[in-house]
């Protein structure tokens, strides 16, 4: 188990020597070993790549699985690939090694430090959530291409948002909003925006603390079913160049 938590970031915080952005993440297995994953990482000096998966299934064939998707979805992306060309690569590779049958959820993003800028894709994920300066958390509904590794030729498609200095992205998987306390009454979503919303100018440490503390009240005793992972993004200021020169 050791070493498949180590295939995850967790070393916080992430970017000492970064002060335009901070990350925090977390992921609790269902299991003794999960099949969620998070990633973070500069492609360059100006661009960074953010990505959250779900696999399916449970156990070591998730992790297994985990662990490869991870690394092909992170090698396209080093590549210098958009992220629907990162997904488009990634299905194609794991579509003709595929004997388990299994398949990965995933939202990637690259945002570039600069200007602001983020280009997304979607790849049957949940909704991403931005919490914009001054403003509340919102789901942003975009556009689900099919999942990675369950059909070959899959195609995705991209979309842009602007982040401004003060902006903050929630990524989770579906554990969260799927958290069932013991009657059977899910978490869900509008829980997962009210509670987010009552911290919205907490840090990404902060914020993640308040969604599992909320999450666990709501849940009290019942067994967890399902990994939960989330991670917090906050874009803190414009990156300059090193000659002051966008």
């Amino acid at each position: 188990m050791a070493v498949l938590f180590a295939m995850l970031p967790n070393d916080f915080p992430a970017f000492p020597g970064r002060s335009e952005f901070d990350i925090f993440a977390t992921m609790d297995p269902a299991k003794e070993v999960g099949g969620d994953f998070y990633d973070y990482f500069l492609i360059d000096d100006d661009h960074l790549c953010i990505s959250i998966a779900d696999v399916s299934g449970k156990g070591v064939p998730a992790a297994l699985f985990m662990m490869a998707s991870k690394i092909i979805l992170a090698n396209n992306a080093m590549m210098g690939k958009s992220p629907a060309e990162i997904l488009s690569s990634a299905n194609t590779s794991i579509c003709s090694h595929n004997e388990a049958e299994m398949f990965v959820t995933v939202w990637l993003g690259i945002l570039e430090l600069s200007t602001g800028r983020l280009v997304a894709a979607n790849a049957g994920h949940e909704y991403p959530v931005v919490c914009r300066p001054g403003g509340s958390y919102e789901l942003i509904r975009d556009r689900h291409g099919f999942v990675i590794g369950g059909m070959p030729g899959s195609k995705y498609k991209e979309y842009e948002l602007t982040l401004e200095p003060g902006a903050k992205l929630f990524l989770y998987t579906d554990g969260l909003p799927e958290a069932t306390d013991a009657a059977g009454n899910m978490f869900g979503t509008q829980r997962m925006l009210s509670t987010l919303n009552e911290l919205t100018d907490g840090s990404p440490e902060a914020v993640l603390g308040s969604i599992r503390k909320a999450v666990d009240a709501f849940v009290d005793s019942a067994e967890q079913f399902d990994d939960l992972t989330m991670m917090c993004v906050e874009f803190k200021e414009l990156h300059l160049p090193a000659n002051g020169i966008s």
